[in-house]
């Protein structure tokens, strides 16, 4: 009877062994990798620099503190905000140009020959140098900001739409046209559903380069954000406080790339 009593907390703790193995295998390499980064930065800012290098203020030991005093300062937040909004904004223009547009070269041939030269034309040019043209027209502020986030974000989004379309097995869409489905019904019924994953993949690979782009737009004259920031304690030698923003930058990108994977893991359909 004791060994019947006893077998229960024995089979369970050898379930826990693998769990607890597999856990530490995926957990110990992006450990590591962090640990040796640090390390190697550690060297390169306060071991190889020179003693009067404006490089020691980059340190780890100078950066971190540097962050904290930021958000104490009531500074850092703020600026996250702004930013994250100026993306927010920019992200939403592109899909609401970028996924129409994709669409209709998707379902239209003549559309899509008609398009491409000038497509190819202005994807392949860098979003920052609509700079000056962006101020131009709207002035200094977010708006140029914003523009230049949506300038960047579109292509990606139009371009796997129209792929996503491209996609679709003829089949499909000749079985809805056999029940007289209105142009409607197919767009909705039968093409928005299937091309549901293109566009969020395009989404992901549009907020990361929204979000690469967005630091240097900000540094266009604005007086909030984390690109002016970053010119802000540029300006005054704290290279430790430029250092905690672009620790602050990596972090936050990191954290949006996670949350979007998982968001469109959840939601993309899966193949059966």
């Amino acid at each position: 009877m004791s060994t019947l009593e006893h077998t229960p907390s024995i089979v369970h703790d050898s379930a826990e062994a693998p769990r607890t193995a597999r856990l530490f295998a995926k957990i110990w390499p992006p450990a590591l990798a962090i640990v040796v980064s640090v390390v190697l930065w550690c060297v390169a800012s306060s071991i190889l620099s020179q003693p009067h290098s404006l490089l020691r203020q980059t340190a780890p030991d100078k950066a971190l503190p540097a962050a904290i005093e930021l958000l104490n300062r009531g500074v850092l937040l703020p600026d996250i905000g702004i930013s994250l909004w100026r993306l927010l904004i920019g992200l939403s223009l592109a899909a609401v140009i970028g996924v129409p547009a994709g669409l209709l070269l998707g379902v239209s041939a003549t559309a899509e020959r008609a398009t491409r030269p000038v497509i190819q034309f202005l994807r392949m040019i860098s979003p920052l140098s609509w700079t000056p043209i962006a101020v131009a027209v709207f002035g200094i502020g977010s708006q140029p900001v914003i523009f230049l986030i949506a300038a960047a974000a579109v292509w990606p989004i139009l371009i796997n739409t129209t792929a996503g379309v491209h996609g679709i097995a003829p089949g499909y869409l000749d079985v809805a046209r056999s029940f007289h489905a209105t142009r409607i019904e197919l767009l909705t019924t039968v093409i928005l559903p299937a091309v549901r994953g293109n566009i969020q993949t395009g989404a992901r690979v549009a907020l990361g380069i929204a979000w690469v782009v967005l630091v240097p737009a900000e540094m266009l004259g604005v007086r909030s954000g984390l690109g002016y920031q970053i010119l802000n304690a540029r300006d005054q030698l704290a290279y430790d406080q430029v250092t905690a923003v672009i620790l602050v930058i990596g972090v936050l990108g990191y954290v949006l790339d996670v949350a979007a994977r998982r968001l469109l893991g959840r939601t993309t359909p899966r193949s059966k």
